[in-house]
């Protein structure tokens, strides 16, 4: 799941990693508050198993959160509107927040901990978790009683199977592509052959692949076992579309929602209202709850704008909190130090790992030497700077999260974790190397305060290294819809990824796999290398999950160190604030933020 600019899974492992030796950036530009066990402890939590519940966990409604009561309205303040709202299209943590008042899918996390540190996968519309008898090659699902879109009609298994088949559609771009790779038993895009139009022309997947005998019954058949499906079907991507209701490329603004909530009004860029679902029963839901009234939600916030809003805590700014906003870098340390912020402050390690995309598909990036340089050029203190120093996030040496079974703390090939300013003299000897000092390096960035800030200091840090860097803004908005189209004009753009559930696999194959190269896809550097995708293939038939977690930390250090398709920059935090008089408000480790589903006016 791609991060900021536009998961909500926090990434959480089946297995620990073994200690972590978290090492903070020396030069972040932020006094660190302190919290450094605390971030260890944080992302060893995140490591911990999170366990397939049974019927009996799977039945609503939720627990209640204590001391909450109903009624009022919340104030949302947000920088990016969003782009999709369509379930098939959502893979981006801020849609998945919202996501989470809006779809349901079979399966969800059900928090077992008022914390947000406790978790376990239910059934959501499911009456479990799923069962499986033959090692995870098929699975069985039962939707509960009671289940309704918002226009009061029935969610079916016709319902569930539509959802599914429409991913295959070619207007369906944005989105996982797990369930649909598993099913068309395939890697990369090729699963689109197995039904190229989607349902939209009357043509079906077969009952052998996804059968649906009765109104209630789903059924998926897989040639080989995926045990992970719960872990994917909880994901905001595979939740319920209305076979009905489905608009096709509209929906994307105006879905038929089957949450606590549903939207009232939406101008794209500007506000959104959310206001109760009355045809959703909370005795079927035991994870959601519907307290507030009503969310009005307001778009174009900046970090700095939202923080000195909900710190000033007046007005309707009393109610208000932001579901993704994080405390901007200039307030950072101070909050965190500031004890009568505590209570409405709420902090955790991410499961997101930056890095710098370098587009393999343009001509002069093909050259090694060429990434190498900009591999040592680099500078990652403007970055972390940015978002607030190392309060805010750690300089990266590898791609795979600190949250994540197979994190290597002592890996890092370029140095910046020792010199996270970069290396511009050994970078100018490699360009002058490859007869290419002043070449033309067009550098994408996000048009956000934090973005101009470091992508200026980084367009000034590989200048000195002999690149003629040009910057080009991007509108957050559309930022990663823009980054994943194949004939982008940006030679170099900073993304974030986050794993989907307790896998590296869910962080590899979809960024590095050559074959899932395509519009909308995430494989943004558009790498294609043949080790890679054997690699891949490879690994991705290990069972044993702590073999399987050592030999994508040997393919990570292949990436980084020897295809430099990507130079990795930080590894997440987020604090976030909230008004005086919000309730229930906890990080929730599954979202990597506020928890919107519990949230409440005191």
């Amino acid at each position: 799941m791609s991060r900021g600019g536009r998961h909500a899974y926090g990434a959480l492992s089946v297995l620990a990693a073994g200690a972590l030796v978290l090492t903070g950036c020396s030069k972040g530009g932020s006094d660190s508050s302190g919290n450094g066990k605390k971030d260890q402890q944080d992302a060893k939590r995140q490591q911990a198993l999170i366990k397939f519940g049974s019927a009996a966990d799977s039945t609503g409604p939720a627990a209640p959160v204590p001391g909450a009561k109903s009624g009022g309205a919340m104030e949302v303040l947000q920088r990016d509107s969003y782009a999709h709202l369509d379930p098939g299209q959502i893979y981006v943590s801020d849609m998945m927040s919202v996501a989470q008042l809006l779809h349901r899918g079979l399966t969800g996390y059900k928090a077992t901990s008022d914390d947000g540190h406790q978790h376990e996968v239910v059934g959501d519309l499911a009456t479990d978790s799923g069962t499986t008898t033959d090692g995870g090659k098929t699975w069985k699902y039962t939707l509960k009683d009671g289940i309704k879109f918002a226009d009061g009609t029935p969610i079916t298994s016709t319902d569930i199977r539509h959802t599914f088949e429409r991913l295959f559609a070619p207007f369906i771009n944005q989105g996982p592509t797990y369930i649909q790779q598993w099913l068309a038993d395939t890697s990369g895009a090729a699963y689109r052959k197995l039904l190229p139009d989607g349902p939209y022309k009357g043509k079906h997947l077969p009952d052998s692949v996804l059968q649906t005998p009765d109104e209630k019954t789903i059924v998926f058949h897989f040639k080989t076992p995926h045990p992970d499906l719960p872990y994917a079907l909880a994901m905001a991507g595979y939740s319920a579309v209305s076979e009905k209701g489905d608009t096709k490329e509209k929906y994307d603004k105006a879905p038929l929602v089957s949450g606590p909530y549903k939207i009232q009004s939406f101008k794209s860029g500007k506000s959104m209202v959310l206001v109760k679902n009355t045809n959703w029963d909370p005795k079927t839901d035991p994870i959601r709850h519907q307290y507030v009234d009503q969310f009005n939600i307001t778009f174009n916030q900046q970090f700095e704008t939202s923080t000195k809003a909900l710190l000033a805590d007046s007005g309707a700014d009393q109610t208000g909190v932001s579901f993704n906003n994080q405390v901007d870098a200039g307030n950072l340390s101070q909050v965190l130090k500031d004890p009568k912020m505590k209570s409405r402050t709420v902090s955790g390690y991410q499961p997101y790992v930056g890095q710098m995309n370098i587009n393999m598909s343009h001509p002069a990036m093909k050259d090694k030497t060429v990434r190498e340089a900009i591999a040592y050029a680099l500078p990652i203190t403007p970055f972390v700077r940015a978002y607030g120093g190392t309060d805010a996030m750690e300089v990266a040496g590898g791609l795979i999260s600190p949250t994540v079974s197979g994190y290597d703390p002592s890996f890092d090939p370029w140095g910046k974790k020792k010199n996270p300013a970069g290396d511009p003299a050994k970078a100018k000897a490699l360009l002058q190397k490859a007869g290419k000092l002043g070449m033309k390096l067009t550098f994408g960035y996000i048009n956000t305060p934090e973005g101009q800030q470091y992508s200026t200091a980084m367009a000034a840090g590989l200048q000195k290294a002999g690149f003629n860097v040009q910057r080009q803004e991007i509108p957050a908005e559309t930022y990663y819809d823009q980054v994943s189209k194949l004939n982008n004009n940006y030679d170099i753009f900073h993304t974030a990824w986050g794993a989907d559930w307790p896998s590296s696999s869910t962080v590899i194959p979809p960024l590095y796999d050559g074959r899932v190269i395509a519009d909308g896809a995430q494989n943004y550097s558009q790498v294609n290398d043949p080790k890679i995708n054997s690699e891949i293939d490879r690994i991705n038939k290990i069972t044993d999950p702590v073999k399987a977690a050592a030999e994508w930390e040997t393919l990570d250090e292949y990436i980084v160190k020897d295809s430099v398709n990507v130079v990795p920059t930080a590894y997440y935090k987020q604090s976030q604030i909230a008004g005086s008089k919000v309730g229930g408000l906890v990080y929730d480790d599954v979202i990597g933020g506020v928890d919107p589903r519990r949230l409440f006016i005191k």
